[in-house]
Parts: C-alpha cells; sequence; structure tokens
C-alpha cells in the first residue's frame, strides 16, 4: 500500500468505485442490515423490504468490490462485512450524516 496522503490511480480508482458502489440506496441498505452479523439472502431482503432477486443481483456487486463476504451454512450463504475497515467506514459516515442531522435541528 501507498502513503495515504499519495495513494495511486489504481487506489483512487478503486475508493471511487466503492463509492459509487455505495452511492446507490439498496446497496447501502444491503451492507447496512448485514453489518453487525452475518444474514441470508432472504433474512436482508425482509429486512430492506427488497425482493431476494434484487437483493442477490446487488450481493453479486458488493461481493466483486469485496464489501460483503459470503460464508456457507447448509443451504444458506450468509453475508457479513467483509471486514472491519468496510464497517468502521460505513459506520463513521451514519454518524457523520446523524450529526449533521442534529447541526440542521439546532438552527
Amino acid at each position: 500500500m501507498n502513503d495515504r496522503a499519495n495513494p495511486t490511480e489504481t487506489e483512487i480508482l478503486v475508493v471511487a468505485e466503492t463509492f459509487k458502489l455505495l452511492g446507490d440506496p439498496t446497496r447501502l441498505k444491503i451492507l447496512l442490515a448485514c453489518l453487525d452479523q452475518p444474514m441470508a439472502v432472504g433474512d436482508i431482503a425482509r429486512k430492506i423490504d427488497a425482493s431476494q432477486s434484487l437483493v442477490s443481483h446487488h450481493l453479486r456487486l458488493l461481493r466483486a468490490a469485496r464489501l460483503v463476504r459470503g460464508t456457507r451454512h447448509a443451504k444458506h450463504v450468509h453475508y457479513e462485512a467483509d471486514d472491519h475497515h468496510i464497517r468502521h467506514v460505513v459506520s463513521d459516515m451514519i454518524v457523520h450524516a446523524c450529526e449533521h442531522d442534529d447541526l440542521d435541528a439546532a438552527d
């Protein structure tokens, strides 16, 4: 890995693509649903009120970007955030958004 202040062009592209993927509200909801514990596709679909086929499609994209990983348990695959970096980035952005809402309410 390069110096964080001077990432390579490839690293910049990877980060930009990651944020582009997370710019879709459905994909963000899916990632949020499986931040704290592994979840099966059907459980994620119910939690975010989406079809299983839509969730599966988005999970394929999230897996390809290494944002989630799947672990097989009997007949089902349970998905979770790929690592602590993903959990922190998403959690920190949610906290940031809440702080912004708090500041707006104070005005």
